[in-house]
């Protein structure tokens, strides 16, 4: 017995000296992630990530202008009001099929990037959006059957699947490379790139219709080459981005946690962030290898995730994540429907020849995204760090829901007495939505679970959004008009102030993470 074991205890104190040591290299591993100085690698990352979501932004709004111009094509021998206008059914259905690809895309990249890591996700979804976007552009009449807003249906039913798998992705690869101390301005700023692709989108749009000016005021069809051009162009920022994608290393916190190669992450670390000053991993000894025994990697499965789950201080927070992310969703689509009456008085409506009906239309939307979006986006930015994500959330969602308790029970004495007070509530509202939870809840699911679940919790708590989104444009949409054209638009924004109350109640349950270190959120300092 006693030789037995003085046989098997060097092994034994060998292989728990390899186990010690690796629980070293891996706190100086995520020490080095989290106190690295900010430098080019960062900024890196969020352009890589940010220009997709650039490229998502673009493709979503674009097709709110290209419905418009296809009307003059496909409706201009229509008669009445329905003439040069796309049916409302066809346009909602058109527009609404990327949401409902988006849900499919977030649920299954979200859960495939925790599978099989982010590297072997990040840039898939892009080449979907490419090859999507381009199939869109060229959509037409099929000889039997299909019309072309049914192709452009299907293509972009698939391209909502790619934008979606954006979501997850890209927030939490972004999340797992930040330092501690700018983890929420670098996720806020990849995220803020939608507003520039939102306007990027409509001055393409009047560029693209300027060149055909004189071809549309002498035959209005040839709209039909600038819907295809102003859709299509979305293609360029995402071929940039793509290879930077596709060679983007391996985040070293999956590496660590799931993958369980703690050298490889080491390796990795040092060659992507560097050592930035700090005594961490360089003093580790590669001799290590020698004596490493090899560790399966422990993959997620559903079984783990529900045990996790079950427990009511994990569930509290992806039950806070996905339903503040769809209350925000079912209003941020719903004011959407206020657009025509917005672009109208401000004098941007979409009257006049077809050619000068679609600049105002282009310019107005660029006037109201500089006002309210993209400085609600970018104050975020630069204050998140410091406010922290649950304060900026519950500051959104407060000002929103009295926001729009004003506008719904006010809404035609405002429009009727001053139509620049409607202007300047419409304006707060798009930027609390941005200075508030449009942006913290793509950041803060991120953030609060552990890496083996990171994704797949993002993923369901963007799909939850989409959900909220798909039910502001195919259910809100008809509701609109019931009693007249634009008659029930004040109880719909009663009801968004309602939805904005019921986030405002569910913000208790998310986490402040401001200032914590990944593994402190969920609770992998010790794992």
């Amino acid at each position: 017995m006693s030789a037995g074991l003085s046989l098997h205890d060097p092994l034994e104190a060998r292989h728990h000296q390899s186990s010690e040591d690796e629980v070293d290299v891996r706190r100086r591993a995520l020490a080095e992630i989290d106190n690295a100085k900010f430098g080019w690698f960062h900024i890196k990352a969020c352009l890589v990530a940010g220009i997709g979501f650039f490229t998502d932004s673009y493709d979503i709004f674009a097709i709110n202008l290209c419905s418009t111009i296809m009307g003059y094509v496909y409706y201009a021998d229509a008669t009445g009001s329905a003439k040069n206008t796309t049916p409302t059914s066809i346009d909602m259905w058109v527009k609404g099929s990327t949401q409902l690809g988006c849900i499919f895309g977030q649920l299954a990249f979200g859960y495939l990037a925790d599978r099989l890591g982010r590297k072997k996700m990040y840039g898939t979804e892009l080449i979907i959006i490419i090859v999507c976007t381009i199939g869109g552009a060229f959509a037409g009449n099929t000889a039997r059957g299909l019309s072309v807003y049914w192709v452009l249906f299907i293509w972009r039913f698939f391209l909502g699947i790619g934008i979606g798998g954006d979501y997850p992705v890209s927030a939490v690869l972004t999340s797992e490379l930040a330092t501690s101390k700018n983890r929420g301005a670098m996720i806020a700023a990849v995220f803020a790139m939608q507003g520039f692709g939102i306007v990027a989108a409509a001055i393409v749009s009047i560029i693209v219709l300027a060149c055909f000016r004189t071809a549309v005021e002498g035959d209005q069809l040839m709209l039909d080459y600038a819907w295809r051009i102003i859709m299509g162009l979305g293609v360029v920022p995402g071929i940039i981005a793509l290879y930077s994608r596709l060679t983007i290393p391996e985040t070293p916190r999956y590496t660590l946690d799931v993958e369980q190669n703690v050298h490889r992450a080491a390796r990795d670390v040092r060659a992507t962030i560097g050592a930035a000053g700090h005594k961490t991993i360089d003093d580790v000894h590669e001799p290590l290898h020698s004596d490493h025994v090899q560790v399966k990697a422990q993959k997620p499965t559903w079984t783990e995730f529900y045990h996790y789950f079950k427990q009511w201080k994990h569930f509290r927070v992806l039950m806070g994540t996905s339903v503040t992310w769809f209350a925000l969703d079912v209003a941020f689509y719903g004011v959407n429907l206020n657009s025509s009456i917005i672009l109208t008085a401000i004098g941007f409506s979409g009257s006049g020849t077809p050619y000068h009906a679609l600049i105002r239309i282009s310019a107005g939307n660029i006037i109201l995204n500089l006002l309210g979006t993209l400085p609600g986006y970018w104050v975020t930015v630069f204050t998140i760090d410091r406010l922290g994500r649950r304060t900026i959330q519950f500051i959104g969602f407060t000002m929103l829901l009295i926001l729009f308790c004003i506008l719904g029970f006010a809404y035609h004495q405002i429009l009727d007495k001053s139509v620049a007070a409607f202007i300047v509530l419409i304006t707060l509202a798009q930027f609390f939505q941005n200075f508030g939870p449009n942006t913290t809840t793509f950041i803060i699911p991120s953030e609060a679970f552990p890496t083996r679940f990171r994704s797949t919790c993002h993923g369901i708590s963007a799909a939850s959004g989409k959900v909220g989104a798909v039910v502001a444009q195919l259910g809100f949409f008809h509701l609109k008009d019931r009693g007249g054209k634009n008659a029930f638009i004040p109880q719909l924004i009663q009801i968004f102030a309602l939805f904005m109350l019921i986030g405002l109640v569910f913000t208790w349950f998310v986490p402040e993470t401001k200032g914590k270190t990944l593994e402190e959120l969920s609770d992998e300092l010790d794992d």
